[in-house]
């Protein structure tokens, strides 16, 4: 089925259900509300954690009890996380939370079955195949490749995001950014490097950090931005400073996947798997010197970059919103109700019915 050539004439989906229980989710779901919205649906969200309830905008609905998404009745929930409460109504879509970044095992990761999901939105090969497979074994899901929905605006040359950009400053722009799991990060280990390059005023500097990170390192970084009047962000949407930035330096995060798909270089510290598409130095004293030639965009460098990309995520159209909402439709008319059942999972279903306090079977 050509996703996005398929519309919407034979199923029209009605209502849709925003699931959030992390910061980083709204990035992932925005453009998907974008599409929705485009194509005349309902759209509502549910925040897991009232805190995020300040990042809504005041144009978005909010279902704020259980009861009101019961009475809501979603046809489908879109998901960014790993669990969802199984008793919400409609089936259960999983958009991911980022890319594989291999920061564990696979069976502990990215490839790691739950038992809470219908339909599976994968981003590219790398991670279709994996999931092909998982969906013949288990047989309670199907999967289907849209790419993924974070990246639509990264593919969007006419919006705002690239204002900045376009400021009369001639310097490279080199974005820090760092994985918050203690044994991966490189943000304390590359701080003092980091501090003396920015003191050089070579490049211009745009630092963000995960939300998880440890606030000691953020607060250390915040300052240092404010002392050498660079930009600290701490915000839920990255993607425009993916697009302002002209190489990135980073750990083993997955952000560097988003970065990397605009066909930008990507130098790393101590990356936990390393390859030809990145400049991986395990020193600090050879960070500056890595940025140095990342800049130069070599040709071997670029060629393993269109490599990855191809197996990462081959769309770079913008649409994987809307092959997400055609791969639904079909999911609806042709799929539902005809795959096995899922798993009991009972620890897990119990565990979101005390969370929620909702006790109906």
């Amino acid at each position: 089925m050509d996703l996005a050539a398929h519309g919407t004439d034979q199923f029209q989906v009605k209502k849709y259900l925003l699931y959030v229980s992390n910061l980083y989710a709204f990035a992932i779901v925005r453009p998907l509300q974008a599409e929705i919205l485009k194509q005349k649906g309902i759209v509502a969200w549910f925040l897991a954690d009232k805190k995020f309830g300040s990042w809504l905008k005041k144009e978005e609905q909010l279902l704020e009890t259980v009861a009101a998404v019961m009475a809501f009745e979603p046809d489908v929930v879109f998901v960014a996380s790993n669990v969802v409460p199984d008793f919400f109504p409609g089936i259960k879509v999983q958009l991911f939370h980022g890319f594989n970044a291999q920061k564990r095992d696979a069976s502990q990761g990215h490839f790691n079955i739950r038992g809470f999901f219908d339909l599976y939105c994968t981003q590219g090969p790398s991670t279709t195949v994996p999931f092909k497979a998982l969906e013949k074994k288990y047989g309670h899901f199907k999967v289907v490749e849209t790419g993924w929905t974070k990246v639509d605006p990264l593919f969007d040359e006419g919006d705002e995001y690239l204002s900045s950009r376009l400021a009369p400053d001639p310097r490279p722009v080199v974005l820090f950014t760092s994985t918050f799991t203690p044994a991966l990060s490189a943000a304390h280990r590359v701080y003092d490097t980091i501090a003396a390059m920015m003191h050089q005023k070579k490049w211009r500097w745009i630092i963000t950090l995960h939300p998880k990170m440890d606030r000691a390192v953020t607060l250390k970084f915040k300052q240092l931005c404010h002392a050498c009047q660079s930009q600290f962000y701490g915000g839920d949407n990255v993607i425009p400073l993916l697009k302002q930035a002209d190489v990135m330096l980073s750990d083993t995060s997955s952000i560097i996947s988003e970065f990397i798909l605009q066909k930008k270089p990507v130098v790393t510290f101590c990356n936990r798997m390393p390859g030809d598409h990145l400049i991986n130095v395990t020193f600090d004293e050879d960070i500056e010197q890595a940025i140095e030639h990342a800049l130069t965009r070599p040709a071997s460098l670029m060629s393993a970059i269109d490599r990855y990309i191809a197996d990462l995520h081959p769309y770079d159209d913008g649409r994987s919103s809307a092959r997400v909402l055609a791969a639904v439709d079909d999911f609806l008319k042709n799929e539902k109700g005809k795959l096995r059942r899922k798993p009991l999972n009972l620890v897990r279903r119990i565990k979101m019915r005390l969370k929620y306090r909702y006790y109906r079977y």
